[in-house]
């Protein structure tokens, strides 16, 4: 493999091709900055989060300032779909039920009831029986209740990822495949790097590289508090395919053992499929390194969300057609969502290096792009993301 003879220079280089890393590309290419994007393995890999064909879409959070940023993102996707000529975004409803007051790594939904209130989003609250005549499911517990929110639903990830890919390439970005970002080297003037093929400069960086951060931050003493885990996904057919529900996500208090916390997916609308996707939200056995991750699922985790099904929704077939797994990179703090933000003060050059990974995140793809786009560019963000920001240094 022949090297770069000279340095090449860009003005924004972004680490990992993501769907992150892709809306940071455009955002800054479009403002006709010089943008590469180096990706250690294909573009479009499912390897490292982004993975299966949906992802939540929802306006609730407990916290209001992510609800804030949701409804911010809104007319950004629409404007992502505008130019990927995509239907990225299907509403059919977000349902989230069960014991109201048990606080989870999603909220809870007494506090998140209150802050649609406050925010005039609007809902319906239901009750068990609600939810059981109008939805399907059987033999909740009494005391569950929840809302319904209409504009939830779902997000088409593969076709998200793929008009990024083929707008910041017909925007001139250079995106470069199966190139791994070995080591970064900031300075107050920008920031170096090199990889297996060459070296190269640029003004500014953003990581968006996901669980795979901390392995150029941590030679500049940053390490950012992640946990890594592999979640299972269970392919299921549902048995009436007229049958309509929307995204559940049902709230219980945990076990012994996990969370006892599972959402499923209705048959995507974009697809002629039966199929249902059914999951555990399971934070347990974080890997130490992302590269142990199996693909496999947890036996286990896969006969909990089976059991699940069979208990509660009669609509779903309960065996198994596929198992899968995919990875979550999730904030050690369960207060925070995101990293977002410079690392600024933690290092020489710091403000030269944008970092945006960690979270349930693709919700906000074109918002946390954005963001990033604006931070290489402006110096600053005209969104409030202040509480993402990296925590500042320890002092000894």
């Amino acid at each position: 493999m022949d090297l770069v003879s000279a340095v090449e220079h860009y003005d924004v280089v972004v680490v990992g091709g993501g769907p992150v890393g892709l809306a940071s590309a455009w955002h800054a290419v479009r403002r006709g900055a010089r943008v590469a994007v180096f990706e250690q393995f294909e573009f479009g890999n499912e390897r490292s989060g982004t993975s299966g064909a949906e992802r939540h879409w929802r306006l609730q959070y407990t916290e209001p300032d992510l609800c804030r940023l949701t409804g911010e993102a809104l007319p950004l996707w629409r404007d992502l779909e505008r130019a990927s000529g995509e239907t990225l975004l299907h509403a059919f409803g977000s349902l989230w039920f069960g014991d109201v007051d048990v606080a989870t790594n999603e909220g809870k939904i007494s506090e998140t009831a209150r802050t649609m209130d406050q925010l005039s989003i609007p809902y319906e609250w239901l009750t068990a029986s609600d939810i059981e005549r109008r939805y399907g499911f059987a033999h909740l517990p009494r005391h569950f209740e929840g809302f319904v929110q209409p504009d939830g639903g779902a997000v088409d990830v593969r076709a998200t990822v793929a008009g990024l890919l083929r707008l910041t390439e017909a925007a001139g970005c250079v995106l470069r495949a199966d190139e791994p970002v070995r080591e970064l080297a900031p300075d107050v003037d920008g920031v170096r790097l090199s990889t297996p093929r060459g070296r190269y400069r640029a003004d500014k960086v953003v990581l968006a590289n996901g669980p795979y951060a901390n392995r150029l931050l941590e030679p500049l003493g940053i390490r950012l508090e992640l946990n890594v885990f592999e979640m299972a996904l269970v392919t299921l057919r549902q048995r009436d395919p007229r049958a309509r529900h929307p995204f559940w996500f049902v709230f219980q208090e945990p076990t012994e053992e996990d969370t006892n916390l599972f959402y499923g997916f209705p048959p995507n609308s974009w697809q002629d499929t039966d199929h249902v996707r059914i999951g555990p939200v399971f934070e347990v056995n974080a890997l130490s390194d992302p590269e142990r991750a199996t693909g496999t699922p947890d036996p286990r985790h896969v006969t909990r969300a089976c059991d699940w099904v069979e208990r509660h929704l009669p609509l779903v077939d309960p065996r198994p057609l596929v198992r899968s797994a995919c990875l979550a990179v999730l904030p050690a703090d369960p207060e925070r969502q995101f990293f977002l933000g410079t690392a600024g003060g933690r290092c020489t050059g710091g403000e030269n290096v944008v970092i945006a990974t960690g979270g349930w995140g693709f919700k906000f793809v074109p918002l946390l792009g954005k963001v990033c786009a604006q931070l290489c560019l402006d110096g600053a963000t005209t969104y409030d993301v202040d509480r993402l920001a990296l925590p500042a240094p320890t002092r000894p």
